[in-house]
């Protein structure tokens, strides 16, 4: 593995930090038991590190509120689930974005199909930014939720949750962000960005493990439980516990999963969220700037990448998304992410919906000899797609944006 570029962070963070690894095993070996379930040190101990990390979370998130609202779940799809499902009612309005994730345009579709909701879909700009004048503008009376990804899988754009967040607290409409490739990756205050509900997952720039993830849900904001069984409190109530965490979780908690989410607090917390995301940035906009500098290469992103996190699509002319993914694998030891990335609305936007694109997407671990190693690998298979560009006739459009 010493060989391999790993650029495929979006879909997890690869490899994690030493001491995540470290910890997860410690911990599991000393204390990898049942939490609040019996009195012993062992399950003391379990229950201590779960409710460090719901603290830990909790202030990362810029969440005024009760630390037992940050609600531990499988990843963030998981808990987009939850909150769709537990916040709309028959005859509910919502407003999403063409921007989204599989893990929203999913369960509202569904909702949909089965008559229960209506959606509308905000469009966004060749940028990949959705104006919040255009969600304002889509408000019915009967709107109860705006649910928007912060940060795009595709091509990394940010969007403008501040201002969206203000239009729905100024309508009384519960305001959603899939932080699923933000969390971790840029600072988050739900306070200031006026967030009622952030779900996040914890194996991307959190750094912890996959199978876990979560939400924070803010106080005076309801979400309805969905699942019912054991907490380990109050066994003797017939009816599932109202109260946070309790309200939304069930069952034995991944306690190996939320030990990697509590040590990949502390790592950021050493390395400081800035320095890694100002490490993340210059190696993007070295990509970038190569990538926009070979010639039958679209990119589909900006020139300059202040303001987004390092997320990077593009083509190659001669070849599909697939194709170039798999010579960046099999001959250059690049691992990308190539096609529609659970985000088919995004692919309509950018006109790339019939075989997606490639991915590469940057983490704490790559270095600059990578990047320089990238930037020769995509030149090298782009002279060969430009002398097949006239036979298969396979010419991307130009890149979106300066």
């Amino acid at each position: 593995m010493t060989d391999v570029i790993y650029l495929d962070n979006a879909a997890t963070t690869f490899p994690k930090p030493p001491e995540i690894y470290d910890f997860m095993i410690k911990f599991y070996r000393e204390s990898g038991v049942n939490p609040g379930r019996t009195g012993c040190d062992m399950a003391l101990e379990a229950e201590k590190m779960i409710q460090e990390t719901r603290q830990l979370l909790t202030k990362f998130f810029g969440a005024k509120g009760d630390y037992n609202r940050l609600v531990f779940s499988y990843n963030a799809s998981d808990s987009l689930n939850i909150i769709i499902n537990g916040v709309l009612k028959k005859g509910d309005h919502v407003i999403s974005t063409v921007m989204e994730h599989n893990s929203v345009l999913r369960p509202l579709n569904h909702f949909e199909k089965d008559g229960k909701i209506t959606i509308d879909l905000a469009g966004a700009d060749k940028k990949g930014l959705v104006d919040p004048a255009e969600v304002k503008k889509l408000i019915r009376k009967n709107t109860r939720l705006v649910i928007i990804n912060h940060g795009s899988n595709v091509i990394g754009s940010v969007q403008p949750a501040k201002e969206i967040g203000a239009i729905c607290r100024e309508h009384g409409i519960l305001f959603a962000i899939d932080a699923a490739q933000t969390a971790g990756m840029i600072p988050i205050n739900m306070e200031e960005l006026n967030v009622d509900i952030l779900a996040f997952t914890g194996h991307k720039s959190l750094l912890g493990p996959t199978g876990i993830g979560g939400m924070y849900v803010r106080e005076g904001v309801e979400v309805k439980p969905m699942r019912f069984g054991g907490t380990g409190v109050r066994s003797a109530y017939p009816y599932h516990l109202e109260e946070y965490p309790w309200r939304l979780e069930c069952g034995t908690p991944n306690v190996l999963g939320i030990a990697g989410l509590h040590a990949g607090q502390l790592w950021i917390a050493e390395q400081g969220l800035e320095q890694i995301r100002k490490h993340e940035m210059r190696l993007a906009q070295k990509l970038v700037d190569g990538l926009w500098a070979i010639e039958g290469v679209t990119v589909y992103c900006p020139k300059k990448m202040a303001g987004r996190i390092p997320v990077i699509s593009f083509n190659v002319n001669g070849f599909e998304s697939a194709d170039v993914g798999l010579q960046l694998d099999v001959d250059h030891n690049i691992i990308t992410r190539t096609g529609l990335h659970c985000a088919p609305k995004v692919h309509e936007t950018l006109g790339t919906d019939k075989a997606g694109t490639t991915r590469l997407s940057i983490g704490p671990f790559n270095t600059e000899p990578q990047i320089a190693k990238t930037i020769s690998a995509v030149q090298e298979i782009a002279k060969t797609g430009l002398e097949r560009a006239g036979k298969n006739k396979i010419v991307y459009e130009p890149s979106i944006g300066t």
